[in-house]
C-alpha cells in the first residue's frame, strides 16, 4: 500500500515502475502473439489459439482431455471451448470420444492430422520464438527469464477462480 500513496497524479501513475513493467509485459505478449500467431495462420491455416489447444492435447496424450480441462488450461468458458473444438473437429484436427469415467462427458484428442499439424507448426513456432522472443535477450539471461515467466504464469493461474 505504501506504493499507492506515492501515486497522486496521472503522470505518476503512467510513470510508475510497476505499471510500466506490466505494460511492457502486456505489450510484448500482444505483439509477439500477433507475430507468431500470424505466421502459424499463414502457413498452416489455424489460429494461434487452435495451435495452443493442439499443444495442450499433445501434452495430455492418451485418450485426450475433457472439454472442461481444456477450457481451464486456456481460461476459456466451456461454451467458448466447445465452439473452438467444433471448428477444430470440422477441420479434422481433433476428435471427441465418450469419456469412460463420465457418461455425460466427452474427451477431446488429437487426430493423426492434428498430430501432424501441431508438429509442423511447432517447428515454425520454435524458430520464431527463438528469433523474436529469445534472440533479443542476452544469452546468459534467457534460461532465467523463461523460468521467471513460468513462475509468474503459474502464480497467476493459481490466483484465478476455477471455471464451472
Amino acid at each position: 500500500m505504501e506504493q499507492d500513496a506515492q501515486i497522486t497524479t496521472a503522470k505518476q501513475a503512467a510513470d510508475d515502475e510497476q505499471v510500466l513493467a506490466f505494460g511492457w509485459l502486456q505489450g510484448a505478449a500482444n505483439r509477439l502473439g500477433y507475430i507468431l500467431g500470424r505466421a502459424i495462420e499463414e502457413e498452416f491455416g489455424i489460429t494461434h489459439l487452435m495451435f495452443e489447444v493442439l499443444l495442450i492435447l499433445g501434452r495430455a496424450g492418451g485418450p485426450g482431455m475433457s472439454m472442461r480441462a481444456v477450457a481451464q488450461e486456456r481460461v476459456l468458458t466451456t461454451g467458448g471451448v466447445t465452439r473452438l473444438v467444433d471448428r477444430m473437429e470440422s477441420a479434422g484436427l481433433v476428435a471427441r470420444d465418450e469419456d469412460p469415467e463420465d457418461r455425460r462427458g466427452r474427451l477431446v484428442r488429437l487426430t493423426p492430422l492434428g498430430e501432424e499439424t501441431v508438429v509442423r507448426a511447432a517447428r515454425l513456432h520454435t524458430e520464431n520464438v527463438q528469433r523474436f522472443f529469445l534472440d533479443p535477450l542476452p544469452a546468459e539471461h534467457r534460461e532465467r527469464f523463461a523460468r521467471d515467466l513460468r513462475t509468474v504464469s503459474l502464480a497467476a493461474r493459481d490466483a484465478l477462480p476455477r471455471l464451472r
